[in-house]
């Protein structure tokens, strides 16, 4: 059956109107899925014990609709701006909280608002144009993406999926484990803590950090065209190791030393088995130098 609640925001008046507190809460499924859009401002989504989602906080003065909906075990919250007022700024910035199910899915989708998700144990796919996400990985796979946004993702002990890209900006993750892709244009990327099967970094410029542990049989690629490398592999290794650079030295805390690709070019590379070599481990700068160390 299909349930809504739907507050108009001046559709018709000639002048914007002034902001709106809201308080609203619909019936939920207990694993369904939530669907939220909001242009600027800020979206919240917190995962609680009851089947119902409360959407609270308040509206900008140039929003032209709230719509708050549940279509079977999908509820939509839904934040309109008056056509031509989706650039954000103060009279559109809409600030909400988005209370679910712990166990739901969410689709967020904003323009310029930041996006925050907290003990949410379902599936999150999150999109921002120029908002920061933040979020907390429990149980189930994370897609973030965003143009010009930060993306910061804390893990626990289980393991998940999680996919993560920015055009220009930054990547940040800590104490994750599982599977991860990271992929930036301009950006640093970051990976402190956890324990990971397979690991993908990659942009064109940017620093890339990753301090972490690689499981047996893990594999962990990391690629920058300009930027620096710095990978120090936690616990007991066993992988096969290979490193180049086109024009940057390599320094490695393990007993192989680097050698010159060529006399006549300033390439490095780096070529070892380490352990048994049951994993993998391959780095690549063009331009940049290359840290390898473990602790």
């Amino acid at each position: 059956m299909k349930r809504y609640a739907v507050i108009s925001a001046g559709l018709l008046l000639a002048a914007p109107i002034s902001a709106e507190e809201i308080n609203e809460t619909l019936d939920a499924a207990a694993d369904g899925t939530v669907e939220i859009y909001n242009t600027s401002g800020s979206v919240t989504v917190e995962g609680w014990s009851r089947d119902a989602v409360e959407v609270t906080g308040t509206l900008g003065e140039e929003v032209e609709e709230f719509i708050f909906e549940r279509d079977d075990d999908t509820v939509v919250v839904k934040v309109k701006p008056i056509e031509g007022k989706s650039s954000g700024g103060r009279s559109t910035s809409s600030h909400i909280t988005v209370r679910v199910p712990q166990q739901s899915d969410i689709d967020v989708a904003t323009i310029s608002a930041d996006i925050n998700v907290d003990d949410l144990q379902g599936e999150q796919e999150l999109q921002s144009v120029s908002g920061q996400i933040d979020t907390e990985a429990f149980v189930a796979e994370i897609e973030a993406e965003t143009v010009s946004g930060d993306i910061d993702v804390v893990g626990n002990t289980d393991d998940i999926e999680v996919e993560l890209a920015s055009v220009s900006g930054s990547i940040s993750v800590r104490d994750l484990s599982g599977t991860i892709a990271m992929q930036t244009v301009t950006g640093r990327l970051s990976v402190a803590g956890g324990s990971f099967s397979e690991a993908g970094m990659q942009t064109v410029n940017g620093r890339v950090e990753f301090r972490s542990n690689l499981r047996k049989n893990g594999d962990l690629e990391v690629e920058t065209v300009n930027g620096r490398i710095s990978v120090t592999l936690i616990g007991d290794v066993s992988a096969e190791i290979d490193v180049n650079t086109f024009n940057g030295r390599i320094k490695s805390c393990f007993g192989p030393k680097p050698e010159k690709t060529s006399k006549y070019a300033p390439g490095w590379e780096l070529r070892f088995t380490e352990g048994k070599g049951e994993g993998s481990v391959n780095i690549e700068s063009l331009n940049g130098p290359v840290t390898l160390c473990k602790e």
